[in-house]
């Protein structure tokens, strides 16, 4: 009854059937682990945005890396801003998606040491070779907040650290390397401005992170797996209708092949 399924273009079929089975179920999976990182990521935020502010250097130190756990947490920093060793980093949208550059500008603390503060976006010169007018942080001893980050790297951000570029700026917000240029020690990571806010609104500082969305991962996991279920369905359908088809066509047959009554 269904020989027709060991003919080449059923075989076919069939293997392509079971190869896209576990395939959709595998997808299934991934987007539920991405589903699961997302929640997890959001709690993350949410957990240390609300922390209590902590003094930068109870957290990161010279030559730390950030971990994870302490992405966005609250930090507190005093100190006095050195612009002459400010620069800008290349490439870099605000909020409304105009590119422009963010200004990084070194924080000498108090009690010694050097962090780097992300004081936010404004936008790039005209002429990309020239330094952009940058507004200038409050004079004298400061007191500043802002979220903590890890050091950004090519192979972590994506962005290709470019060589040759003017003066004063730079790709990737990165200690390491404003620690090599300014010829002294830098805390690891940065801190994003949160406080106080810039006069006039500039630089525009940087919106904290969305720890609402979870986004449309927990939706596509259920539709692979639907389709993962619908797979088979389908091949059952059209194995039946071949059937009836094939059926159809043999009694047709059979019917032309009656001989036609006598005449009388």
């Amino acid at each position: 009854m269904y020989r027709f399924l060991l003919t080449r273009q059923w075989v076919i079929l069939t293997l392509v059937v079971l190869a896209m089975i576990p395939t959709m179920v595998e997808l299934g999976f991934w987007q539920l682990h991405r589903h699961e990182h997302r929640v997890e990521q959001n709690a993350l935020i949410t957990r240390n945005l609300e922390a209590d502010p902590v003094p930068v250097a109870r957290l990161t130190s010279p030559g730390h890396t950030v971990p994870r756990s302490d992405y966005w947490r609250a930090v507190t920093a005093t100190g006095t801003f050195d612009t002459a060793h400010e620069v800008v980093v290349r490439r870099r949208t605000s909020q409304d998606e105009r590119i422009g550059v963010l200004v990084l500008t070194p924080l000498d603390l108090k009690g010694g040491g050097t962090v780097l503060v992300n004081r936010g976006w404004v936008p790039a010169a005209d002429d990309q070779q020239s330094f952009p007018e940058v507004p200038a942080p409050p004079r004298g001893e400061v007191t500043v907040t802002g979220r903590l980050k890890a050091d950004e790297t090519t192979s972590a951000s994506g962005i290709k650290d470019l060589e040759g570029l003017p003066d004063r700026q730079v790709m990737l917000m990165n200690s390491a390397q404003q620690s090599h240029l300014l010829g002294r020690p830098v805390l690891g990571g940065y801190l994003e401005l949160t406080g106080p806010a810039p006069e006039g609104g500039s630089p525009e500082t940087i919106a904290a992170p969305d720890d609402s969305s979870i986004g449309p991962h927990m939706a596509y996991a259920v539709q692979w797996w639907l389709f993962a279920a619908g797979v088979p369905v389908g091949w059952v359908v059209l194995a039946r209708r071949e059937k009836r088809d094939r059926d159809e066509a043999a009694a047709q047959a059979g019917a032309s092949e009656q001989p036609e009554p006598a005449a009388a």
